[in-house]
């Protein structure tokens, strides 16, 4: 009897134990908003004349009513004020074994599309792979229809100081690279900035992150981050056109308390 007890009382303890990780709680969520209510500044131009591949590129929607420049529309806003490409990211966290697994593959994804790299803002690891894909090709132009010749230069950006990462031309469609990029001044707040050396308006930003708790501001400028582990963390924002750091002394920073299945709030104000 005594035996029968015991059993059934390991049996119970043991089911309890096993039981648990499936009703714990993984961590909380982090949202907010990123609000930009300052002056918006006007798009960059560029005449697509001066560029290879002008019918071609004239296809991009981002253009004049003439449909002669190509528009970059760094700083997107909708009615509410709300910053649309801001990347918002965790920087009190290192996970290096997260940042190991991007040593073979890459951490973040870039196609060409209509002589624009898509998306306009992301991430990137430092040590990490990154990929850059060729979309296009024009079949009306003989000399392009297998592909539009791009060349995507990558620099480590801080400030004024840049150092490239990688400089390689993909001439044909469905073309791409693989490379790893150091990000060696991603401490200090570098930022890994994409431009093609045949056409100066396709340009991108991607954030050096060290865990993976990131996200991008939708076009309402809202964001969301899940599973963060519970604790105090420092929560950062950039956007390529009004916050050139993702750290270091000029990053944008708050302070947020993130509980087991809770939700803390972050909202960045940018001018």
């Amino acid at each position: 009897m005594r035996n029968r007890q015991s059993l059934t009382l390991s049996l119970l303890v043991g089911g309890i134990l096993l039981a648990a990780p499936l009703v714990a709680l993984a961590g909380g969520t982090i949202k907010g908003k990123v609000t930009f209510t300052g002056k918006v500044p006007p798009p960059k131009e560029f005449a697509f004349s001066k560029f290879p591949n002008v019918d071609f590129c004239k296809k991009n929607p981002s253009k004049s009513a003439d449909g002669e420049t190509r528009l970059l529309k760094e700083v997107q806003v909708d009615g509410s004020g709300g910053l649309k490409h801001a990347v918002v990211l965790v920087t009190s966290i290192t996970d290096k074994a997260w940042m190991k697994s991007f040593k073979k593959a890459p951490a973040q994804k870039v196609m060409s599309e209509l002589c624009e790299f898509l998306p306009f803002t992301g991430v990137s690891v430092s040590n990490g792979q990154f990929y850059v894909e060729n979309n296009d090709a024009d079949p009306d132009d003989p000399k392009s229809k297998l592909g539009v010749l791009h060349n995507p230069h990558s620099f480590d950006q801080l400030g004024a100081r840049s150092s490239t990462e990688f400089n390689i031309a993909l001439a044909k469609k469905g073309s791409s690279l693989q490379k790893r990029v150091k990000v060696k001044m991603y401490k200090k707040g570098s930022v890994l900035r994409l431009q093609c050396d045949q056409h100066e308006f396709m340009q991108a930003w991607y954030v050096p992150v060290t865990n993976p708790f990131y996200g991008v501001a939708g076009a309402d400028g809202t964001f969301e981050i899940k599973d963060v582990p519970a604790g105090k963390h420092t929560v950062a924002v950039f956007h390529p056109s009004v916050s050139r750091e993702a750290r270091g002394k000029k990053a944008m920073t708050v302070e947020v308390e993130v509980a087991d299945g809770g939700t803390a709030e972050a909202n960045f104000e940018i001018k």
